[in-house]
Order: structure tokens, then C-alpha cells, then sequence
């Protein structure tokens, strides 16, 4: 099943991660750092230590996955932390290759008395665009050898919350204790995604994008779906996670009621017998026509196949994962990693899992490499952005004749 797309060919070629978690990306040795710097404790304050107690290469389930963001969290709660973080992740990122970043958190989750949200997402793009500005103004990237590097900004807003997670959301669930639970988190999003616009329109900050993240069974999108129609009507592109522990019903409304462009993981999009609207007469019906128009629409799939292994028990392997699936029905999938440390994860490691388990040829692999670019919420203007994809493909095709034994081979 391994194909003779190397490691060394990998690494040599452009990539984006669309769907990476600032909170869920830092270096060990920084979350360290940062805890000794803040007083923070840690289960461990070695990284071989929190390698065996909380970063794990398996996790039982999606609680024990999430456990490690309580001790991040923790720490990026000031504008130096999250500054350094948004550095070091952009570094790690160009070190391997990648030419387009998004990153993704929720202000509202890191926001306090002493740091607003403005300062949040001010504090991210200012780590991004030191490296940016460092890259960018190398010789390399000036004569044309290297690609410059890209990024933008998408905020988070959760799906559910509680008081524990933060002191935003305490204050919010104190201040409406009376209402309905559901009517609370669509307040606190449908002010996520005006602070989003706002911020970008106001202050030129590199927001791209809108997402709706957390807990997914039992909290449907729709309950923000006045919070998406705000971001839709202003222009601000969106993508949501959904279908990634539930069904093909996720993925509808995200689609129906969210004006989604994307869609965060996708797991379940063809688990028919995972469809519980009485209404649908024919689930497997209604599936097959779902896909047909996520692939004729072009949404592009945020795929994470590590993150996919460690958190869905009915996943036990790589040949399990849908992955294949979605290539034969022509899907625009982008590889992405979705937590770099909780998964140990890179863009290249997810690369090659599926050039060593999935049988794909050169041209589905060149697909899933340009989905990236080709799906980015690009900060730029269209014509900026297809110029920029251009060059891609471009360098793309010369290192595929270099570096891939046969790279017409296998179309």
C-alpha cells in the first residue's frame, strides 16, 4: 500500500495546515517555560514526564485527549505568552515547509479582566508577522528561490462552555443565569463573530475566518446559527467542526445553517446509519446526495488523521480512516494536524501516513497538497491568491520532477 512519495519529497514541497489550535501547538519545552513563568503547575515539569501523563501518542478517549488544554490554557493567558507561542508555532511551521498558515483559537476562551480579546488576537498576529517579516526578508525568498509565507487568523467560538473554562464565560453564565443554557452559548458566539468582524474591519487584523469548535453531539450548530448569518452577511469566510463525533446531520447544518465554506474533520460524512431525523425517509440517500454536494461545491474537508486515530475509538487503523473514501469521491480534502503537541504531530508525519497507508496515486497526492492553498481563507485579494497558488503548483511540479521516480506515473 506505501506508495514512492518520500519523506525527502515531503519535506521539500510547499504545504498549508489550515486547521491547527495555537492552544493545542506548543512546544513542550515552552509550555514548561511558560508554567514555571506563571506559576502554573504541571503534572510533570519534564518533557519525558508530561510525554507519559498527558501528551500521549494514544489516548482512551476524547476526554483524556483534551485534558492537556487545561494546562495550556493556563498558560497563554497574557499578550507576552501568546506572542511567543504564535512565533515558535509559525517557526516549527516554516522549518518544515509550510508556505500557508491558519491559525485557530477562542479569544473568549483566554480572555480576562487583565487581557481583552482585542489584545488576544493582537497579541497572535504579532508573534505571526515577526516571523512573518523574518522570513519574508531572507535572501532566499528575495531571489525567488523560496516561496514567502502566508497567514491568517481564525476565531474560535465553542460549541459549549462551562464557568470553569475561563473568566469570560464565568461572567456570562453568572450574568444570564436564568436562561436557557442553549441561549447562552448563541450569545456568547453571536459576540465572538461581532468582535471577529469588528477587529478586522476596525483595527486590520488578519481575521480570515470564523469556527465553531468544541463539544459536538448534543450541542448542534444551529443553536449559533445567528452568530454564522452575522460573519456570512459581513463577508467573513467560515468553517466548522462537524462531522467529527457525529453524523451526516452535523455536516447538513453546518452547510445549511452556518454558510459554512469548510468543514472542521468530517469523519462521519458517510455514516448513513449515524442519521436520526425521523424525517429522512432514506438515510443512505440522504448521505450520497450530501456528498455529491460538498464535492460539486468544492468544501473543502480540514482532515486530521492523527487527531482522527486518537480520538474515535471505531478508528482503530489508518485503512479504517474515511480518508479513502473521500478521494474516491473526488472530495476536496486538505491534511491538516489540529493539535501539534496533544497529537505529536507534524504536517509532514500526516503527509506520510497517507503516503505509507493510503493507496494514493501522484496526482490525488499533488490534489490533497494544492486543496490546501486552493481552500485557504487567503487574507489577500482573489487575484492575489491565485497568483500565490500559481507559484505553488509551480514549484509543486518542478520538485515532483527532481524528486518523485515517475511523477507523471499513476494520474
Amino acid at each position: 500500500m506505501e506508495t514512492d512519495i518520500s519523506r525527502a519529497f515531503i519535506e521539500a514541497i510547499p504545504k498549508t495546515d489550515l486547521h491547527v489550535h495555537l492552544d493545542g501547538s506548543l512546544r513542550l519545552s515552552t509550555l514548561i517555560d511558560l508554567a514555571r513563568e506563571s506559576g502554573v503547575e504541571l503534572p510533570s515539569m519534564t518533557e519525558a514526564g508530561l510525554r507519559e501523563q498527558v501528551f500521549k501518542d494514544r489516548y482512551a478517549d476524547l476526554g483524556e485527549y483534551l485534558v492537556g488544554f487545561a494546562y495550556t490554557c493556563a498558560v497563554l493567558r497574557c499578550k507576552e505568552a501568546l506572542e511567543r507561542v504564535a512565533f515558535e508555532l509559525a517557526e516549527d511551521n516554516l522549518a518544515e515547509g509550510v508556505r500557508y498558515l491558519e491559525v485557530r483559537f477562542a479569544p473568549q476562551l483566554l480572555a480576562h479582566e487583565g487581557l481583552s480579546m482585542e489584545q488576544t488576537v493582537q497579541a497572535v498576529t504579532d508573534g505571526l508577522e515577526r516571523a512573518k517579516r523574518s522570513h519574508n526578508t531572507s535572501e532566499r525568498v528575495k531571489s525567488g528561490f523560496d516561496l514567502p509565507f502566508e497567514f491568517g487568523i481564525i476565531v474560535c467560538a465553542m460549541r459549549r462552555f462551562s464557568k470553569a473554562m475561563g473568566e469570560h464565560y464565568h461572567q456570562l453564565l453568572t450574568a444570564l443565569e436564568l436562561a436557557p443554557r442553549r441561549d447562552v452559548y448563541a450569545i456568547a458566539s453571536l459576540e465572538m463573530a461581532r468582535t471577529a468582524v469588528g477587529l478586522r474591519d476596525r483595527l486590520g487584523l488578519p481575521i480570515v475566518g470564523f469556527d465553531l469548535a468544541g463539544e459536538e453531539a448534543g450541542y448542534p450548530a444551529y443553536y449559533h446559527k445567528e452568530a454564522y448569518s452575522f460573519a456570512h452577511s459581513h463577508f467573513m469566510k467560515k468553517t466548522v467542526h462537524a462531522g467529527e463525533a457525529y453524523g451526516p446531520e452535523s455536516i447538513f447544518q453546518a452547510i445549511t445553517e452556518c454558510h459554512t465554506n469548510r468543514i472542521g474533520h468530517g469523519t462521519f460524512v458517510f455514516s448513513a446509519d449515524m442519521v436520526q431525523d425521523l424525517d429522512v425517509a432514506d438515510p443512505q440517500v440522504y448521505t450520497e446526495r450530501l456528498v455529491e454536494y460538498i464535492a460539486s461545491q468544492r468544501i473543502t474537508m480540514e482532515v486530521c488523521l492523527t487527531s482522527n486515530l486518537q480520538t474515535t475509538p471505531s478508528i482503530e487503523s489508518m485503512a479504517m480512516h474515511p480518508l479513502g473514501h473521500m478521494l474516491e469521491h473526488s472530495l476536496s480534502v486538505s491534511i491538516c494536524t489540529d493539535n501539534r503537541l496533544v497529537s505529536n504531530t507534524t504536517i509532514c508525519d500526516e503527509l506520510e501516513l497517507v503516503s505509507k497507508n493510503i493507496p494514493v496515486t501522484h496526482h490525488q497526492f499533488r490534489n490533497l497538497v494544492i486543496a490546501g492553498f486552493k481552500g485557504s481563507f487567503y487574507p489577500g485579494s482573489y487575484t492575489r491568491k491565485r497568483r500565490f497558488v500559481r507559484k505553488v503548483i509551480e514549484r509543486y511540479d518542478e520538485l515532483a520532477v527532481r524528486l518523485l521516480p515517475d511523477p507523471g506515473g499513476a494520474a
